[in-house]
């Protein structure tokens, strides 16, 4: 049974008054969805309330979640508009912070993909330059406006196709195509002076 079929049950058993049916959702998809706000705000002590707000809105709102997409791109959705009503109300900016980077589990990691790709058996030379890589995609993150940075996390860490981002950002998929393309060339623009003191390396 699929991901999504394992979802649509759950879902179902919700909607008939199963309580413990969402709770089991909820253990499933906290971790990423806290890991998806982290990206969006800049105060890291708040990604909890706002994931807790998300699952509650998801519950009040699951009788009329129709199917017709997957559940996690539904709830997806819902994090990204509590994250951003947040922001309006707290009068915060949009931008992710090292506490916030340093809070997400290793799971989606995008560093630590780097880091073992470049120092599985290199010389410690290389496993410093790995880490510096690996801060530098951070920092280019970072300095992405929220549009890109929603779209290339949704894309390169939480794995969505380009049509279920598309869905969550509430945007056609030739703007989703758009923005990940731009921040591929921004994040590729940073790391750029990095890899090329690297033999052939490239992004």
């Amino acid at each position: 049974m699929s991901e999504s079929d394992t979802d649509a049950l759950l879902v179902e058993r919700v909607k008939l008054g199963d309580v413990r049916a969402f709770e089991m959702l909820v253990v499933k998809y906290q971790r990423r969805i806290e890991r998806l706000i982290g990206r969006m705000v800049r105060d890291v002590d708040i990604v909890q309330d706002i994931a807790q707000e998300t699952f509650i809105r998801a519950y009040r709102a699951l009788p009329q979640f129709r199917g017709e997409s997957a559940f996690y791109t539904w709830l997806y959705r819902i994090a990204v508009n509590t994250a951003k009503k947040a922001l309006m109300d707290m009068k915060r900016d949009p931008l992710v912070t090292e506490s916030a980077l340093a809070s997400r589990d290793e799971e989606g990691d995008e560093t630590s993909r780097v880091e073992n790709e470049l120092t599985d058996g290199e010389t410690p030379e290389a496993l410093l330059a790995s880490k510096e890589i690996g801060q530098a995609v951070n920092a280019a993150i970072e300095a992405l406006s929220e549009d890109l940075r929603q779209a290339i996390t949704l894309r390169e860490i939480e794995g969505l196709s380009y049509e279920e981002i598309a869905e969550v950002m509430n945007c056609p998929i030739g703007t989703v195509r758009s923005r990940i393309f731009r921040a591929r060339e921004a994040i590729a623009e940073r790391l750029r002076p990095l890899l090329d003191t690297r033999d052939g390396a490239r992004w």
